[in-house]
Order: C-alpha cells, then structure tokens, then sequence
C-alpha cells in the first residue's frame, strides 16, 4: 500500500477507516471558488449528515462524489485506495447511489418498474416480470418497509413518504455501498419523515455508509452519527454528534467557526490548506 493510500484511510474520527474519503478538493466555475480545500470522511455503518446554508457546496460536492462534475483538483479515495471517478457510472460501479430530490420516479409506472427502472432484467428476450416482483418484495421487507400493501401499485398514487421509500429502496437494490439522500424529508409531514429516518437508520445498521443531505438540524440529530459543516465551500468541521449540540452546529453553519463543542477542535472548525489560501 502507498504511502498515500495510508493517509487516506486513517480516519479523523477516529474508529473503523473511512469508506469514502476525500481530501484537499477544489472545484471553481468559471472566476466562482465552490469548493476550497475540502476533507471529508464517510464511514459504513454510519449516518454522515452533511449541513451547510444555501450556497455552501454541498450540492457540487455531491454531483462530484457522483462524477457529474469533476474535482479540479484533490484526492479520492474509495475503501481506502485512490480512485479516478469521471462519471456517474464510474461512481455506480463503486456501489455509490444519489437519491436526489427530485427521487426521479416514473408515476406512470408501478414500484416494480421503477426499481428496475433502466436495468430491467430480461428472460427469453421479454421482461422478467416475476424476478423483478419477487426481489421488489425481497429489498422493501429487508428494509422493514411496511408501508406499501403492493409492489405493483402505481407511483403516482403514493404519498411522499412511500415515494421516498421507493427512491431510497432503488438505490439499496444495486448491491450498494454508499447511499446519499439530498433532503429526503424535505415537504414531508411529521409521520412520514419519522418513517424516512426510520429507515435511513436501518441503512446504517445494515452497514452501508449513509450520508444525508439536509437543513432540518432536528432530524440531523434524530439519525446521524457523525456531522460536517460546508462554509463558503471549505468543510469546517467533521465532528461526532455526541459532541455538539444544535447550537455549535448553527453557529458553524452560520459563522463557520463554534466557540464550544467537545469534538470541535480549532484545526476543525477553520482548516487551513494552501490550496484555500489559493482558491480565495
């Protein structure tokens, strides 16, 4: 193993290494510096809440980790090797799935179809319907999912609650690694986003890395284990939900720096890079 590769897979955070990590990444568009010198670690078993205010990143981040855009510059590891992502099926090969917000979902079609949806199995050159069914079924039970009666009723008449359920099933299908939620409980009301914590939770106890997407600091403290905080573009803070409260992470948020918090070091909240002092 390089010496880099090393580096990269001895976790901040302390524990198992990270399963995706990324270190010192830029991202500019055009004279515009989005992303400055960012680290971030994203371990399985884990429930990594990435927050930030609008503007922060978050979202270019995202769409780099998924190889819709391309990192200027920097290094990403994956299980603890380098890796080179230049695309989304790069990314997808990797066992890396995006649950945007949108969720992308035909309400045309049944939960069947659309978890198949581009990667329809085929048997005798017709679809196989009855495989497709059965592993529908298979995935939404070994996620606890209890909401939907059928797996062949249509989209378009589920709640926004079962439709998150489908899009976070879709991406939990494929054999997956990783799973990022971009504001999975955004527009829900209080019983359904208590059921899409549930089983955001329940990814997390399956042993996938779980990194979550959102502004509802109430849920980000229901569910993840670990938080990091986008300021400006530069990842402020990566510290362990036991160790701060709301009000340290609303401070980051909003100041990108936090007078208190046990996990909260001064190398945390305002992590200098030369790459940084570049990008500025």
């Amino acid at each position: 193993m390089s010496t880099t590769t090393s580096h990269a897979t001895q976790s901040r955070l302390g524990g198992d290494a990270p399963l995706l990590q990324l270190r010192g990444i830029t991202k500019s568009f055009g004279a515009v510096s989005v992303l400055r010198g960012v680290d971030l670690e994203v371990r399985a078993g884990r429930v990594t809440a990435l927050v930030g205010d609008n503007g922060a990143g978050k979202s270019t981040l995202i769409k780099g980790i998924a190889g819709i855009h391309q990192f200027d510059s920097g290094e990403y590891f994956f299980d603890g090797s380098p890796v080179h992502v230049a695309g989304p099926k790069d990314s997808a090969a990797l066992g890396i799935e995006i649950v945007y917000q949108d969720l992308a979902l035909c309400d045309n079609l049944d939960v069947v179809h659309n978890l198949y949806l581009g990667r329809e199995l085929r048997k005798g050159g017709l679809l196989d319907e009855d495989t497709m069914e059965t592993k529908a079924r298979e995935t939404l039970d070994g996620l606890s999912v209890r909401t939907l009666t059928s797996v062949r009723t249509h989209v378009a008449s589920l709640s926004g609650g079962q439709r998150q359920t489908v899009a976070i099933a879709r991406a939990v299908l494929w054999n997956s690694r990783v799973v990022v939620l971009d504001e999975p409980t955004a527009a829900l009301g209080v019983a359904q986003t208590e059921q899409v914590l549930l089983l955001v939770r329940r990814l997390a106890d399956r042993g996938l890395a779980v990194v979550l997407i959102s502004h509802n600091l109430n849920d980000v403290f229901e569910v993840a284990d670990d938080i990091a905080v986008l300021y400006l573009g530069e990842l402020v803070a990566q510290v362990e939900v036991k160790d701060v409260t709301n009000s340290h992470v609303v401070e980051l948020i909003t100041t990108g720096s936090s007078s208190g918090g046990h996990g909260i070091q001064s190398s945390d909240a305002h992590p200098v890079r030369p790459t940084d002092k570049d990008a500025s």
